[in-house]
């Protein structure tokens, strides 16, 4: 009974944020993303066997049980988005029993398996009688990790488009990602590029089909924290988390809540839905990448005890000038590590930081751009602007946008930052968010 209960309690607080907006007669949409924790991942400790191979997957039972409760979850919060991760599409009873039962609850599903027949991938879900689908694209990173990523264009169908006439764009990007786990800090450098891709592939297929700016969410397992390279390149391209804003969360709030138990035994927050509103000011893409990357930079210069003119000097490398070559640039990247193997910094990335760098295109970096681009950036601060509509009514063109009205994590405890000890449906947690959609002026992309 006790169990029942605490299970009711995120779809109680979702239904309840969304029951408290219906005289106002402004439907909600809800999205959820939740790591299900695929059965050939899923360890076993059967009869005290300490065997670190046994693993879910060879007991039917087990992971059929497990993933009968996980979509009892699911269909009771009947989420209008649902995104899974480790979906273990290498089995066909339990794909069909997914597909059957979301099916059967008025739901489009769309898969797809990580490379090299990893096993596991992704699914997204969504409810019929909210949306219209457009368009379904696979992007496959090809990278070490075999990590793959879903796109789905879909149009809000009434009565949950706030807006009925043509020049009002009503239609949302939805992104489905499980980033790469960094087991070593040069797996960092690919869980961002994983991200580099999708937004190039989002900007990519906008332009590709003529797009006016489109609300983006981004929901998955990222692999990274708040404090994090990859949280902080979303946010410099206008991205913000919606479990934070919902919360009223601030950068220094990290350690308040937790989404996932890792194979090492930390908890952490991993799991995010982003949100990009058709409104807000964007940097260029390449410009937010070089950021992160010089900000990966720096952290690996202090982290091995550097002070800014130790950091100088090592980028100088042997060189008796009071400036830095672009050879002394390339050896200090090998040295870091982010470059000189098959994970680094490609020739051409390395050649764009450098650009990026040498601010007066003179072919060297003096003190003043060692300052300005890498150690006390001037670029880093992303300012959360929104387009003002100063223009005359009617004339300024617009579009739908999302407020973010709640968002809750399932269980309970992993709002207060701790993870209980009794839960057992994955590793992760469930986030699920409401958005009500409301109409805004926008932002014009940058090319």
């Amino acid at each position: 009974m006790r169990k029942e209960r605490r299970s009711r309690i995120g779809s109680y607080a979702i239904s309840s944020s969304m029951s408290t907006r219906d005289h106002r007669q402004q439907p909600c949409i809800t999205c959820t993303t939740f790591n299900i924790l695929a059965p050939i991942y899923k360890r076993l400790n059967i009869n005290n066997d300490q065997d670190q191979n046994s693993r879910e997957s060879d007991y039917r039972a087990y992971w059929l049980v497990r993933n009968q409760r996980i979509l009892d979850s699911l269909l009771r919060e009947r989420s209008s988005i649902i995104c899974l991760q480790e979906f273990w599409l290498g089995n066909e009873e339990l794909v069909n029993m997914y597909e059957k039962r979301l099916g059967d609850a008025g739901y489009l599903n769309f898969k797809l398996a990580r490379t090299n027949n990893r096993g596991d991938g992704l699914l997204i879900a969504v409810r019929k009688d909210y949306f219209r689908v457009i368009n379904h694209r696979e992007l496959l990173f090809n990278d070490c990790g075999d990590r793959v990523a879903q796109l789905l264009h879909v149009e809000l169908a009434p009565p949950y488009s706030p807006c009925r006439n043509n020049n009002t764009r009503q239609e949302i990007l939805i992104v489905n990602t499980h980033l790469l786990f960094p087991h070593d800090s040069s797996l960092s450098l690919v869980r961002l590029n994983q991200v580099y891709k999708i937004l190039q592939y989002v900007e990519s297929y906008q332009k590709e089909n003529k797009l006016s700016p489109t609300p983006i969410m981004l929901c998955g397992d990222w692999n990274g924290s708040k404090r994090g390279h990859v949280y902080k390149f979303l946010r410099s391209q206008g991205f913000v988390s919606s479990y934070d804003t919902a919360h009223q969360y601030t950068d220094a709030d990290a350690h308040k809540w937790v989404s996932h138990l890792n194979h090492r035994g930390n908890i952490c927050g991993v799991d995010f839905i982003w949100l990009l509103n058709p409104n807000r000011y964007r940097k260029l893409l390449k410009t937010s990448w070089s950021e992160a990357v010089f900000g990966m930079f720096k952290y690996l210069l202090r982290r091995a005890s550097l002070t800014e003119k130790d950091a100088f000097a090592f980028l100088k490398a042997d060189s008796d000038s009071d400036w830095i070559t672009y050879s002394g640039f390339c050896e200090a990247l090998q040295q870091l590590n982010l470059t000189g193997h098959c994970n680094g910094l490609s020739d051409e990335e390395t050649k764009d930081l450098w650009v990026q760098a040498d601010i007066d295109g003179n072919g060297v970096l003096d003190y003043k751009e060692f300052q300005q681009r890498i150690w006390n950036p001037t670029w880093s601060e992303q300012k959360d602007d929104v387009i003002q509509d100063d223009s005359p009514k009617g004339r300024e063109e617009q579009t739908i946008g999302f407020s973010v009205e709640n968002a809750v994590l399932f269980p309970p405890e992993v709002e207060k930052g701790m993870w209980p000890e009794n839960y057992s449906l994955s590793d992760h947690a469930r986030l699920t968010v409401v958005f009500s959609p409301i109409r805004m002026p926008c932002s014009q992309l940058i090319s």
